[in-house]
């Protein structure tokens, strides 16, 4: 519970009385490895803090599936349509590695919004912080060629890049395993 009470307060200032709603709110669970937190075509109930571990958010395209999301420890994740709205989801999120997370129900979120002033500043900034890296990774498509995207990814995420299967970095890279392969033996570090 620290690592997200440390994470809030890096971007807004805390009261107790806050610090014990966000203790109140969101519950603790030990998740092994390869477990689906969510599956396509279910409504997404809870925004997770990923306290440790690693986890993959995908989609299944035509019998494909599309690595959109590589989370590692201490940083939110949500399918955020289906939260917001209650409708099924598209996406599916799992545990690559063993796992700790944080969760909030839709009830609780809506609670903290409603009651607190800090919740929907906080939420705002993390939506935001989110949304660049969106943008940004839309732009690296754009602009950077398939060795630069990875050579980018290995310098933000050593410990993903370490710890996930070629197979998903692959796919959240938007290439081939084997043209990863390739890069990768042309790399040395």
């Amino acid at each position: 519970m620290q690592n997200l009470i440390n994470y809030i307060q890096s971007r807004i200032t805390l009261t107790q009385k806050d610090i014990d709603l966000v203790k109140k709110y969101f519950i603790s669970e030990q998740i092994p490895t390869q477990s689906n937190l969510l599956e396509a075509g279910k409504v997404e109930r809870y925004i997770y803090f990923l306290d440790t571990g690693i986890v993959k958010g995908y989609q299944n395209i035509d019998g494909k599936i599309v690595v959109q999301h590589l989370v590692s420890e201490q940083d939110f994740f949500t399918s955020l349509d289906s939260f917001m709205t209650e409708t099924p989801s598209i996406d599916y999120y799992e545990t690559i590695t063993e796992a700790r997370i944080l969760k909030i129900s839709k009830p609780d979120f809506d609670i903290l919004q409603k009651e607190t002033t800090f919740w929907g500043i906080f939420i705002k900034e993390v939506t935001n912080e989110h949304l660049g890296c969106k943008l940004e990774r839309v732009k690296d498509f754009q602009i950077l060629t398939a060795k630069e995207r990875y050579l980018k990814f290995v310098n933000q995420y050593p410990k993903l890049a370490l710890n996930v299967s070629i197979d998903n970095i692959a796919s959240f890279l938007g290439m081939e395993p084997q043209s990863l392969s390739r890069i990768r033996k042309q790399i040395t570090f």
